[in-house]
Formats: C-alpha cells, structure tokens, sequence
C-alpha cells in the first residue's frame, strides 16, 4: 500500500525526505485511515477494542 500510494511516480531527492513519508503514512494507515475490512475502524480502535475484551 505505501509503495502504491506514496512511492510510485515520485522523487525523493533525500534520504530524510523519504524517512519522513515513510514514517507520517504508518502513522495515517494506523491512526486515521477507515479499514472497511475492520468494521469501519482504524487498526488502533480496533486493537483497543481487541485489548478491552480481553
């Protein structure tokens, strides 16, 4: 998914650069991004939910 949506069909002229995208989409795909195959949740809520019902 990052490769697709943030990778491909752009430069990165440096290495800080690329870390930086890298490391702000974890954070997107985790925290805010709605996975429909989650119930409509981001994995964190559905990790929370996963950790109250334990």
């Amino acid at each position: 998914m990052l490769k697709r949506e943030r990778y491909y069909g752009k430069r990165y002229t440096d290495r800080g650069t690329l870390v930086k995208m890298i490391v702000d989409y974890i954070d997107y795909y985790n925290n805010k991004r709605l996975q429909r195959n989650l119930g409509i949740l981001t994995p964190m809520e559905k990790h929370e939910i996963y950790l109250q019902a334990a």
